[in-house]
């Protein structure tokens, strides 16, 4: 009989007994959502990192991790798959998920409110209010919050700062807490759609990056289910899995999910790892759309548009080419014109990248090589 692979090829794990690591994370939410006054999360980090599986695993099993659970209503959205092209349509797709928790539809004014139609932005406030009211707080897990962003030309009349700001004041109202992913801070696309809302500066960031060694080992050591002690990998194969997928947690799964299915199938190890690399391949194209490879295209062309400058400017300043012919008396001048020139041309590169919201991206990206 063959048993299921316990490893996951897919964007998000769905399975609580099959969850690693996050500890911290999960512990850090736990704690935002028990204060006095809750806190909002945004939880970041690049894409397949593990976002949308510790919002998953949050949503799956806050019950048995928050005291007094009965105070909490919880819910999990992927705004990449809800139909959220409009407000509207978010605040239905909330409502929908809201009213499929018990708690709520033994509340009768719950039950009535989150049954309005049309659900616009002062309808969803009442149910908020009334969710206080009752002495519930909603917690919205909202995964890809940055889809509400793309296509901002055609949603910006949707989602504009009154919508965040309406939300920011539920929030510091302690009516509702949000705990969003996204795979850069809510304050860079605050910046690059030019957003001016205090919404953007979310109370927490939570950034997630690759598992630790202890965790990757425990990774590769899953079970083919609970009841069993051996792990589904021979020791050959866990160290095969740890050494293609390193420590990050999707390549991990992928390597331990190829060759599970190698051995089950009695295919060798080549195979298996053709199948890996392929999947690999894939991964890193949908990667190309996502800043971290973007900004170093965008580094190269400011170094280009720096040196094309330079050489622009140097041959329209009939000056300062006849200072260079002049003789070696004049070449200091000739260097502080060109120094000049440089500083010009970058402090021009600066204010473009700041105004369009792409200087903290950079920095960001430039402090990450260095700690490489």
């Amino acid at each position: 009989m063959k048993h299921s692979n316990p490893f996951v090829a897919g964007p998000m794990l769905k399975n609580t007994e099959l969850f690693i690591g996050r500890g911290e994370a999960l512990r850090a939410i736990i704690s935002r959502m028990r204060g006095s006054q809750p806190t909002s999360l945004n939880i970041v980090g690049e894409h397949q990192i593990g976002k949308s599986s510790l919002l998953y695993h949050f949503f799956l099993t806050w019950e048995q991790l928050v005291p007094q659970p009965d105070s909490y209503v919880v819910i999990y959205l992927s705004l990449k798959n809800a139909n959220s092209q409009k407000e509207v349509n978010f605040y239905r797709a909330v409502a929908k998920k809201l009213f499929s928790c018990h708690k709520v539809r033994i509340q009768p004014k719950l039950v009535e409110l989150l049954q309005v139609t049309p659900l616009n932005r002062l309808a969803f406030t009442q149910i908020i209010e009334e969710f206080k009211t009752q002495g519930l707080l909603p917690v919205l897990c909202l995964d890809d919050f940055e889809s509400l962003f793309t296509n901002r030309d055609e949603r910006r009349k949707e989602f504009d700062d009154g919508f965040y700001d309406n939300l920011r004041s539920l929030m510091d109202d302690s009516a509702l807490m949000l705990v969003l992913s996204s795979c850069k801070q809510l304050d860079v696309y605050q910046k690059e759609y030019r957003f001016v809302s205090s919404f953007f500066n979310v109370g927490h960031v939570i950034k997630l990056g690759e598992f630790t060694t202890d965790e990757a080992i425990k990774l590769t050591r899953l079970t083919v289910d609970s009841l069993e002690e051996t792990p589904a990998l021979t020791e050959e194969e866990q160290n095969l899995a740890q050494q293609w997928g390193k420590r990050h947690p999707y390549l991990l799964q992928l390597a331990g999910y190829y060759l599970w299915e190698a051995r089950q199938d009695e295919k060798d190890l080549k195979w298996a790892k053709q199948r890996f690399k392929h999947q690999i391949s894939k991964y890193n194209s949908e990667l190309k759309g996502h800043s971290k490879y973007q900004l170093s295209w965008l580094l190269i062309m400011a170094l280009l548009i720096l040196l094309i400058g330079l050489v622009v400017l140097m041959i329209t300043m009939p000056t300062s080419m006849s200072i260079i012919l002049g003789g070696i008396g004049q070449t200091v001048d000739t260097l502080e014109n060109i120094a000049h020139i440089t500083i010009g041309l970058l402090i021009l590169i600066l204010l473009i990248l700041s105004l369009t919201g792409l200087f903290p991206e950079i920095k960001e990206y430039l402090l990450n090589l260095i700690k490489k």
